[in-house]
């Protein structure tokens, strides 16, 4: 069954799963903004920029892009080209900053994967990406003006950061990375997809002089967008790349089983020598049993040959009956020592090893499997930031409830994976599959992130459709159904996310 879900898989995709990109993810939210003046009913100007998306229906682009709506509303229509789809949207100003140069259009009808804005600090050299609808790039390819409202993928250019500057009084970043015109209000991008500013003028090349273009710096954008009253997402995380994380958490993983190996090594060297010591001192107290029962029979045996003699005497002097009963006994002495000796404890190798055992039992093996009763109940689960590769996402805690046979929250069914409990999101709002597991004995959780452009999203969803179990359940038949059906959706995603969010959990009763 597993094997049919995964082909099944594949065939839907009709490829071979694709590296997550961070850029790619980006350029989900780039749009093409397009301007058309109108005058009785007659085109009489038409101009096009970039932008990005800062909300689900709203995007930024620059000031000079939306001069013509700002100033004649009436007459001046503002499209929103999508980089994915099938239609460009109709869009209206919301806010507009000319001094800064941006601008806040909003729009209906589709829903954007918003940007997330990078605030930490971007050093000397960086490696940049620029992406957006360069001017020069459509007069060469665009066969028509119905191109310029076609959905169409942004253009990558890469470059590097130049420094910090100030223009016209608005603080700006200078770059490397290739743009045009129709590139303005597009974003600038570090390696991990984060906004650092909106690409808003480029340096005149004249006589061979080098170009550099300007971006609107970050903190003239969350500004502009404070006193919009637009909320956006934002990140401070340095950028590490996905490879480097996995391969920290390779090496944590290989340090974590080693002292594991290297401490178990040292337990059962311990629990050995205790074994050999109780083994040891077994047989010391045999010997000393052995010893002692020896002894007796010596002594019943001198005994014994005193009675008899003592007999012999009391023989010699008449006395018969005093005789018999002495050398009787003395005889019966005898016999009792011999038995005594005979009789004395043996050593038990088998024995001693067995209560040597019961004394120092082995320990406990690694669970291959989930615990059923190991860290249920609520949990606050807080980002750990060295084992953790994010780019877009908070680092707010996560707020979990494990009850019994993987329930969480009282309403997500989780599926075995090996000690782990594991389930696939992948929610119909958000271009985004989620992996989660959860480690009960670590008190572990993973929430690994793939931010899927539309067709690869579409693909998911119609698999996660297959997916039966909705609700909790104790059914290990049903649980057994959906690590399949989970199994499928796994095969369709790329071999590497874009994000891997990893928490430490603990009590919630311990933490409040």
């Amino acid at each position: 069954m597993t094997r049919l879900l995964i082909l099944l898989a594949m065939l839907v995709i009709g490829i071979a799963p694709a590296r997550a990109d961070d850029i790619s993810a980006a350029a989900r939210g780039v749009v093409r903004v397009v301007t058309v003046a109108m005058v009785e009913d007659e085109v009489v100007d038409f101009g096009h920029g970039s932008g990005f998306a800062v909300g689900p229906n709203r995007v930024v682009t620059n000031a000079h892009v939306v001069e013509l709506a700002a100033r004649y509303p009436d007459n001046v229509v503002i499209g929103v080209v999508p980089s994915e789809g099938e239609r460009s949207v109709q869009g209206r100003l919301v806010a507009v900053d000319p001094a800064r140069d941006l601008a806040l259009i909003e729009f209906g009808e589709v829903r954007l994967p918003p940007l997330t804005l990078y605030t930490g600090p971007v050093d000397d050299g960086a490696a940049l990406v620029s992406l957006g609808y360069p001017g020069n790039v459509d007069l060469a390819t665009a066969g028509s003006a119905a191109d310029f409202i076609r959905p169409l993928s942004p253009v990558r250019s890469q470059g590097n950061y130049s420094g910090a500057r100030s223009l016209a009084g608005t603080q700006v970043l200078l770059h490397t990375a290739g743009i045009a015109r129709g590139n303005s209000g597009g974003p600038l991008l570090d390696g991990c997809g984060r906004v650092i500013g909106v690409n808003s003028a480029i340096t005149r090349a004249d006589d061979g002089d080098a170009g550099f273009g300007f971006a609107i710096a970050n903190a003239e954008l969350m500004a502009f967008l404070r006193e919009a009253g637009q909320a956006a997402a934002t990140v401070g995380t340095p950028c590490t790349s996905i490879e480097a994380q996995m391969a920290s958490e390779r090496a944590a993983d290989a340090l974590a089983t080693e002292a594991d190996a290297i401490a178990r090594r040292e337990a059962a060297q311990r629990m050995a020598a205790s074994r050999a010591d109780a083994i040891a001192e077994a047989r010391a107290a045999n010997e000393r049993m052995r010893e002692n029962f020896v002894g007796i029979a010596a002594l019943l045996l001198v005994l014994g040959a005193l009675a008899v003699g003592a007999g012999g005497l009391l023989y010699q002097r008449g006395k018969q009956r005093e005789a018999m009963w002495a050398g009787g006994s003395g005889a019966a002495l005898m016999v009792v020592a011999i038995l005594v000796f005979l009789l004395r404890p043996g050593f038990d190798p088998e024995r001693a090893e067995a209560m040597a055992r019961a004394a120092a039992p082995s320990p406990t093996p690694t669970p291959a499997a989930v615990d059923p009763a190991a860290a249920q109940g609520p949990l606050i689960c807080s980002i750990d930031p060295a084992r953790s590769r994010l780019t877009v996402s908070s680092v707010d805690d996560v707020m979990l409830d494990l009850g019994a046979d993987g329930c969480v929250n009282g309403r997500t069914q989780y599926a075995e994976s090996g000690r782990r409990w594991a389930r696939v999101l992948v929610p119909d709002a958000e271009q985004t599959v989620s992996v989660l597991e959860l480690d009960p004995a670590t008190r572990t959780y993973t929430n690994t992130r793939y931010l899927l452009s539309a067709d690869r999203m579409e693909q998911a969803r119609a698999l996660r459709r297959e997916v039966q179990l909705k609700q909790c359940s104790a059914d290990q038949a049903a649980r057994a159904a959906l690590t399949s059906q989970q199994s499928a959706i796994r095969a369709a995603l790329p071999p590497l996310p874009n994000e891997r969010l990893v928490y430490r959990c603990r009590p919630a009763s311990a933490a409040g």
